[in-house]
């Protein structure tokens, strides 16, 4: 019974794929912001330590929701297997600026994904990765807000103290 009163709105075999693949980058991306949080907490920034920290849940957060959203359209969800993270950075600035590029990444995978449900005609995915779009924005400004702090910081040890101290201070403000 339950096969036929949902029979229209299975997904198609292709989408179910761009979001298992996406499930999967999440988790990579919550496990390279739990490396990245280490390595601030080493190198004694606590602050940008907690940042990262914040960043590993999020992600955590968008890979479960993909993943509800599989099992609840009665599709094969994949929990993904992650590889390793880059643990080694040579400056706190670069730990940034790796923030940065694996935001763009995602965001590329986000509207690529919209692309396919629009192609395939699945409206109802569409609506669903509404919410990703509009929280790729977020979290870009973010990560270039973060970076812009040593470009008007620098990256002396009184500039670096001045980004541990203000770093837990950037929010994305839509206006709100």
């Amino acid at each position: 019974m339950k096969d036929i009163l949902r029979r229209h709105s299975v997904l198609q075999d292709e989408v179910v794929d761009i979001i298992n693949k996406q499930i999967k980058m999440e988790a990579q991306s919550s496990a390279a912001y739990l490396a990245m949080a280490a390595w601030c907490d080493k190198a004694g920034y606590d602050n940008c330590a907690e940042h990262f920290f914040k960043q590993s849940d999020q992600e955590r957060e968008h890979q479960m929701k993909f993943f509800h959203y599989l099992v609840d359209m009665e599709c094969d969800a994949v929990s993904p297997s992650v590889g390793d993270s880059q643990h080694e950075f040579d400056k706190l600035r670069s730990v940034f600026e790796k923030q940065l590029e694996m935001e763009i990444a995602v965001t590329d995978s986000i509207h690529d994904m919209v692309r396919v449900v629009r192609k395939v005609g699945d409206i109802a995915t569409e609506e669903f990765l509404r919410w990703f779009v509009t929280e790729q924005i977020e979290e870009e400004y973010v990560a270039r807000r973060c970076l812009e702090l040593f470009d008007v910081l620098g990256e002396d040890k009184v500039g670096l103290g001045m980004v541990e101290e203000r770093i837990l201070d950037i929010e994305y403000d839509a206006g709100e």
